[in-house]
Order: C-alpha cells, then structure tokens, then sequence
C-alpha cells in the first residue's frame, strides 16, 4: 500500500496551503461539466484522509481500480496548471517562460514580426532576472526566425544574436563549471566532513584546483558569482579554514544585497547563504557579530521583508531554529533553550518533515540531543540520538554518526545505564572503524570510556584532568580540532572536575570571553 512518502499526489495536496486549494476549485470549475467531475471528488477525497489509504480512495471517491492511475495522473496535472495559472502574475520567471510561450504560439501562426516583439521583451526580463538559459533560448529563438523569414530587421542584426549567443554560452559554461564544482563539494562534505590528515588536504585541494575555471570577478553574472561564493564556502568549511569561510560566505549574502531582486527570484539560495554565515561565525565563537547577524536574519524573517512560500518558508524555519540553538549553545544557556526553542522546532519537524532533507533531519536531531544533554536531561538526549544512530541512509554525515554514538555513550553513563556499557563500547569502536574515523582524540574518550569501569570512585577525579590535559593539547591539532565543534568534551571533563553542570561550566566561559 502507498503512503505519504510514496504516493506523489498526496504529497502535492497536503502541500497545498487554503488559497492554492481554493485557487484549484475555481479553476477545475470555470466548465459546468466540471462541478461534478470524478477528479475533483477525488480531490476532495485525499484532502480530507490524514493518511494514504487506496482502499478508503476506491470506497469514497467514484473511480474504480482500474481507473485510478489515470485520475490521480490527471488530477495531479491538473493542480500544477492552477498553480502555474495562480503564481505567474507574481514569479518573474513564470512571467517569462509565459512570454516566451507565447512567442512560440504567434510564432506558429506565422506572425513573426509580433513573435519577435515578445521575445525582445522576453531577453530583457531574462537579463534583469539573470536567467541565462531562458536568455539563450530566446536568442536561439531569435536567430531561427530571422534565418528562415524575412523580417526587414536592421542591417546588423545577424551580427548582433551571434555575438549575444556567444556571450551567453561563455556564461552559462561558466556558470555550469561553478554550480558543479559547489555541488560536488558539498556532496563531498555530506559524505566525510571536514578534512582529516595532509592527504585529504592535498586531494580536496587538487580537486579544488583542478575544477576551477579561470574567471575575472568584475566580469562575472550574478549567478556566475553566486556558484563561486557557494563553491569557496564548502571548500574552505571542509579544510576548516574558517576566517577565509566566513569571507566567502559574507560575499554570498552581500551579493544579494547588490541585487535585491533575485531575494524574489532565488530566496531559496539567499537563506542558506545567511545560514552558512551564522554557521561560519557559531564555529569562530564571534558571538557579538553572530547575535547581530541572527537580529538581522530574525527580523527579514519574521518582519516579513522576505517573501517565503512551501519550500522557503521550511527552509527559514529551520536555519531560524538551528542557529537559535547554536545561540544557546554559545551563551550555555541549554535549559533555556530547551524551553525556548524546542516546542516550535519538534512541532516544525512534525509538520513539515516531508519537506525536510534527512540530513538537515538528522543535524537537528543531533542539535537536540546536545541541547538535552547540556540542560542535564540525558534520557531525551539518548532518545534523539538514537534518532540519528538508527538512520540507514548511505552516506549522510559519517563525522556525526560517529560523534552522536560517543556522546549516546557519555550520556548513558551520565544516567547510569551502564549494565551493557562494555557491549556498547564495542559496538561504536566498530563502527567508526570501519567508517574510518577513528582519529586520535576518539581514542582518547573511547578508551577513557572503556577503562570507566575499573577506575575506582577515589581515582575518577585525576582520571578526569589526565583526560582534559591531553584533549586540551589535541584540540589544537588542525585535523583534532574538528571534534570539539561536535561535542564539547573538555566542558562535559570540567563539569565533573569541578562538580558543576555542563551549562554552569560553559556559561563561566562565555561570561570571561563577554568581559
């Protein structure tokens, strides 16, 4: 039986908000032999089912089995007409695939002086917008009506598409090497992390290198330069070089305020550059700059300065929440934000989690589990990692399984289920084995861990500074220090030094760093 993962057409209709569900009516009514059409029942049938169930569907709605299949395929057709039909007075780049559309249609009825009116307004939309591959078509489009027709355009008209189809394909070249090179990145990251000796350094450097066309920054499009920010910012987060992250990040946001429009066009990619920047600043620890660039972020958000619509709207959420935890991290103010922040997300993610990746999933499970952890809550910080431990899905961020099993460690001897803790010992030591994470400070806490039973009360203490001593020294090293962005051992170390919680150590931190 199909369900809500797997069934299209549900997925559409409950992504539907009221005005889209009424904008359908209205549309598949505009016939009289329509108001009592079969697909519109069986709209009507899906919108009120909280689940996929076919059987309910053949009871209710007046379709057979048979005849299934092609009402939901029609019915799903349908709904994207009324939604391109709702949405094109309003997104630019419908409104020029529209005029293009309709250069086609003049076109074929062999008005082609009309046909190429609306295309030269269409290529000045393209333009405006950034759209290149539309601005090509047209061009193309352009340059087939003046080779077979004649249209007494200027003299050096052949002359002028050419040059424009050879400025445009240099572009859009370009801009094809930049959004694959960003991409292969960050699928890069997805998979490894950050870089985790010299030969991973020297490799994602070739890699880097090797793939990056020659360009001059003055003469590049807004898209050209927004692939080159996107691709500097996963290269630099990899090899951890952060200052130079930071840089490449503020570029991204700053280009959009050099085009304002494309917030409209491209929103999108505007809130992850935003995200990737408070991001960058919660790994520098600039907590004053990372406060102001939240404010600002919180108030384009909420204020309504951003127009934000389905996917978009998940998005800002979702970065709204992620760097609000990161926040409370940094102040260590953990109950707070377990107060704060966590009824909104966890009802977020239950509404939207169709709509949500399952590697921005797992991060937040991950989030929430630390902010657990930090407020002293260690069984709901178990149960959220196990959220994430227990994810099947090849390649999503092996770095944080890893972390998620040790901390799920820590946390079930913080509460004291240790009954099977030499088992679990084991069992993650296995696991990051055979990812291949094993590095020098998951040596140090695992083996810790393993000897915790044979340490005797009197002794934890000194084992404690023994442990902190050599993980302070490590957290230095350039390929080590990646760790303690996940997991902030040394405080957890301090706590049970100083017999202080987590969150009373780190708030002594960050009050000593805001002096």
């Amino acid at each position: 039986m199909a369900n809500v993962k797997t069934d299209p057409l549900f997925q559409l209709i409950k992504s539907l908000s009221k005005s889209e569900k009424r904008n359908f009516k209205l549309y598949a009514r505009r016939l009289i032999s329509n108001e009592d059409a079969k697909f519109l029942k069986l709209f009507d049938t899906m919108d009120r089912m909280a689940a996929y169930d076919e059987h309910l569907i053949l009871q209710r709605a007046p379709v057979t089995k048979l005849q299934l299949a092609n009402m939901k395929a029609h019915l799903y057709k349908q709904i994207l007409i009324s939604l391109r039909l709702k949405y094109t007075d309003i997104r630019e780049e419908l409104q020029l695939r529209e005029q293009i559309d309709f250069a086609r249609i003049l076109y074929n009825k062999g008005l082609y002086m009309q046909s190429l009116k609306l295309l030269e307004k269409a290529k000045v939309l393209a333009s405006q917008y950034n759209q290149d591959l539309m601005g090509l078509e047209v061009v193309e489009f352009e340059k087939l009506i003046e080779s077979q027709h004649i249209t007494r355009s200027l003299s050096n008209r052949a002359d002028q598409l050419a040059t424009e189809s050879s400025t445009l394909c240099q572009q859009i070249h370009r801009k094809n090497a930049l959004s694959n090179l960003a991409l292969k990145l960050y699928g890069l990251y997805l998979k490894v992390g950050y870089v985790r000796s010299e030969k991973d350094k020297a490799f994602v450097e070739a890699f880097y290198n090797a793939n990056l066309p020659s360009y001059e920054i003055e003469k590049l499009s807004f898209d050209e330069k927004l692939f080159l920010y996107q691709a500097q910012v996963w290269y630099y987060h990899i090899m951890q070089d952060f200052p130079l992250c930071y840089r490449s990040a503020q570029h991204w946001v700053d280009l959009y305020e050099e085009y304002p429009l494309m917030k409209k066009i491209n929103t999108g990619s505007y809130l992850k550059g935003y995200h990737y920047l408070l991001d960058t600043l919660f790994y520098l620890q600039r907590y004053s700059k990372f406060r102001e660039t939240l404010d600002k972020f919180s108030e384009d958000i909420e204020g309504g300065r951003i127009t934000l619509e389905g996917s978009t709207e998940t998005l800002a959420r979702m970065y709204l929440y992620t760097n609000r935890i990161n926040k409370h991290f940094m102040e260590g103010t953990f109950s707070k934000g377990v107060n704060e922040v966590l009824p909104g997300l966890l009802a977020m993610i239950d509404e939207r989690k169709p709509g949500l990746d399952p590697h921005h999933i797992l991060v937040l499970y991950y989030k929430i589990a630390c902010l657990y952890f930090g407020s002293g809550d260690n069984l709901n910080a178990i149960a959220y990692l196990k959220k994430v431990t227990d994810c099947r899905e090849e390649g999503l961020r092996e770095d944080l399984q890893c972390f998620a099993r040790i901390l799920h460690l820590i946390a079930l001897y913080e509460e004291g289920l240790d009954e099977h803790l030499e088992y679990q010992i084991k069992s993650v030591y296995k696991f990051i084995v055979k990812m291949n994470e094993l590095h020098q400070v998951q040596q140090e806490i695992m083996l810790f861990v393993r000897n915790l039973g044979r340490i005797y009360e009197y002794q934890l203490k000194d084992e404690f500074k023994k442990l902190r001593s050599r993980l302070l020294a490590l957290s230095e090293h350039p390929y080590e220090k990646r760790a303690f962005l996940y997991l902030d051992i040394i405080s957890w170390l301090e706590s049970k030094i100083e017999n202080r919680t987590v969150q009373e150590v780190i708030q002594g931190k960050f009050a000593s760093t805001m002096r």
